[in-house]
């Protein structure tokens, strides 16, 4: 990975992470601050955007971790396995909050119950992208042991030579 690529994506974690401070800091000033208007479940609204903002600010952070471990050349190791597994629970996790305000917003939308509907297909596609990660963890745990594979034979080579 080029420096330049390193360096414009820690810049979008960093907007991606100023964001989702900014909401979280909002929502929790709002949660203790405004009063229910009665027509919609405010509390458990906002509690569940800020856990999902939560997961997401977990994610910028152990997609950093990895891009850090890219770097300096490191990322095929088991310690990269830590961070991708945090990243697929963070995911499902956002996907569960997600099926859960769906399931809290669905009695509002009785009337047009496509919304309710897309919101489930939306859940389904956070969950594909959790899939998405596991079969790249797959993917790394091949790279990690063909890479340990290659070590070996190389001290064994130099071991003949």
């Amino acid at each position: 990975m080029g420096e330049l690529t390193v360096r414009a994506l820690r810049a979008v974690l960093v907007g991606v992470l100023a964001i989702t401070v900014f909401v979280q800091a909002v929502l929790v000033w709002a949660l203790f601050t405004d009063p229910e208007d009665g027509s919609l479940p405010l509390t458990p609204l906002r509690v569940i955007v800020i856990l999902g903002v939560v997961s997401a600010q977990v994610i910028v952070v152990c997609v950093w971790r990895l891009v850090t471990m890219v770097r300096r050349g490191t990322v095929f190791s088991h310690a990269a396995f830590r961070y991708v597994d945090v990243v697929i629970g963070a995911i499902v996790a956002a996907a569960l909050l997600w099926f859960t305000l769906t399931a809290l917003l669905a009695p509002h939308h009785r009337d047009n119950p496509g919304i309710t509907v897309i919101m489930g297909g939306i859940g389904m596609a956070v969950l594909g992208g959790a899939l998405i990660v596991l079969v790249l963890r797959m993917l790394l745990a091949q790279a990690v042991a063909r890479d340990a594979e290659a070590a070996q034979m190389q001290a064994e080579l130099d071991e003949v030579i």
